[in-house]
């Protein structure tokens, strides 16, 4: 089953090289790496040189906001134009475990799971020392997100809560990303596309699969939380998502926007809307 990675990026140079060499060490290695570039001129030139060969896809910025989902979807389409099969998503933050892609395709070989949006766990790392990350190390710093299933090694687990796929590491089969149709390009910037990538995977009958084994590592970088820095994006693609299925997401940060005055629900609209503190909200965080 070949196999591709995709994963999109803007800046972030020093994840995406550490995820490369990942990727070199694995057990598997990908038939194709392809990395979508948003707006960064200078991401070939990182990737130059170093195996596997990665093929770079420019994706434009038209307005400041980072459209991942379209970026994704350029990868996949240029994944499955090389013959494809396995397409295996990454963040850029993400760095392959040593079994990811063997133990994603092992899965997907199985008849009983080959049509399945396949998961594995994601580990948040502490920040680094001052030498960096050493791959070797990865898998004693960190445990796998207490949020989402973490099956042990060589074990599956079924789910029906679709609200809990995220897209730092997941693999579908090229027949199942047609099924399911890609991600809504209608979302740009910070939030919402990949809870939407799971409601259409649910409306599509694509079960929903946990994979053991298949461990990620999300590199430490700062954030805030709530994600303030995103306050306009998350607002506009919580409408979205709600004019799509009919119930908001990302709920629990709304109402932490809510709290701090930077969002509130107007009753008369039955919308969420900037607060009078959004023009004073923190910056540079993520």
């Amino acid at each position: 089953m070949r196999t591709a990675v995709i994963t999109p990026a803007a800046g972030r140079h020093r994840h995406l090289t550490l995820q490369h060499l990942g990727l070199a060490a694995g057990s598997h290695v990908p038939d194709h790496y392809v990395v979508v570039a948003m707006d960064d001129p200078d991401l070939g030139a990182v990737l130059a040189g170093r195996e596997p060969v990665a093929t770079v896809v420019d994706c434009p910025v038209n307005n400041g906001n980072l459209p991942l989902a379209r970026a994704r979807n350029l990868g996949a389409a240029r994944a499955v134009e090389c013959g494809a099969e396995l397409l295996v998503f990454l963040d850029v933050d993400c760095v392959p475990g040593e079994q990811l892609l063997e133990r994603y395709r092992q899965v997907a070989l199985d008849t009983q799971h080959r049509r399945s949006l396949l998961c594995g766990t994601v580990s948040y790392l502490p920040p680094p020392g001052p030498y960096g990350y050493r791959l070797a190390e990865l898998t004693t710093l960190a445990e796998p997100h207490p949020g989402r299933p973490a099956p042990a090694t060589g074990e599956l687990h079924r789910s029906e809560d679709y609200a809990l796929f995220w897209s730092l590491s997941f693999a579908v089969t090229a027949e199942t990303w047609h099924a399911v149709g890609g991600f809504c390009e209608e979302y740009e910037g910070y939030g919402g596309e990949d809870t939407d990538f799971g409601q259409r995977a649910c409306a599509a009958g694509v079960p929903l699969t946990w994979v053991g084994g298949a461990p990620a590592f999300h590199q430490y970088h700062p954030v805030s939380d709530p994600p303030v820095a995103h306050l306009r994006d998350i607002l506009r693609n919580a409408e979205t998502f709600y004019r799509r299925w009919g119930w908001w997401p990302m709920t629990d940060w709304l109402q932490a926007f809510a709290d701090r005055g930077l969002a509130h629900w107007n009753h008369s609209t039955g919308r969420w809307a900037l607060g009078p503190g959004s023009e004073c909200r923190p910056e540079g965080m993520e």
